[in-house]
């Protein structure tokens, strides 16, 4: 009898503060009203939450505030429409916001034969066209629901955010013949522990007070970009004023 095929590891990544400073959805938000998709006062509250979610990290309030939002705007529109906003969005907002420590991290898994999937709350588009563009195998996030080419408004089955991500996860691993016992997950949040602890190597970036503190127990990697940046920055600052005590 033939044996089965040996399962190969994957790496899984959530996108928002952990691929990419702060939300996607936010930034599609501000270019859907730079574009006048919606008024003043709705991107005033989109800027609210990207403050508390660079602050504090994710909270399902937030989270479930962002989505209805941002369904609202795109409510009524042609599908087609999102999907340029889309790829407008990337290439001008969320590009410049990448961890360039994060996306190498996915990179390097690529090069080592791995399959790398994001999996993401924000819609199934952005995290495609996340993936494409930094080389990745693809990506996995909330469905959005449009009928003859026009958006509904509603979501297709649930978000993907929470325990929902384990679902998906092991569902692709099926499909696709992962060992999910030595595959790699990385988050910055604590409401991705469920995702965290499904595979064999979870790893925290940029990780909010609650994950910080479940991952330094459990003895997982931690990265923190975010302190890196902090001390570069201050560095330049230093330097410029140097530079302009001496003019």
């Amino acid at each position: 009898m033939p044996k089965s095929p040996k399962k190969q590891p994957a790496a899984f990544f959530d996108v928002d503060n952990t691929l990419v400073r702060g939300s996607t959805s936010y930034q599609f938000g501000k270019e859907a009203y730079r574009r006048r998709f919606f008024p003043r006062k709705d991107f005033i509250a989109f800027a609210w939450h990207q403050i508390v979610f660079l602050t504090k990290g994710e909270t399902e309030h937030m989270l479930s505030a962002i989505k209805d939002r941002a369904l609202e705007l795109v409510k009524g529109r042609p599908y087609a429409q999102m999907i340029e906003l889309v790829a407008d969005v990337y290439q001008h907002n969320v590009k410049p916001k990448i961890w360039p420590e994060t996306a190498r991290l996915a990179q390097q898994h690529i090069a080592a034969g791995r399959e790398v999937w994001l999996i993401t709350a924000a819609p199934q588009e952005m995290g495609d066209e996340i993936a494409k563009a930094l080389g990745l195998t693809g990506a996995l996030g909330t469905r959005l629901e449009h009928i003859d080419g026009i958006l509904t408004g509603n979501i297709l089955g649930k978000p993907l955010h929470g325990k929902e991500k384990p679902k998906a996860i092991r569902k692709l691993a099926k499909e696709r013949g992962f060992s999910l016992k030595k595959s790699f997950a990385y988050s910055d949040s604590h409401n991705d522990l469920p995702m965290l602890t499904l595979v064999g190597h979870p790893v925290a970036v940029n990780p909010d007070k609650l994950l910080k503190i479940y991952a330094k127990a459990a003895g997982w990697k931690i990265y923190d970009f975010k302190r890196r940046e902090l001390r570069l920055q201050k560095k330049t600052v230093k330097k410029e004023i140097k530079i302009g005590k001496r003019g």
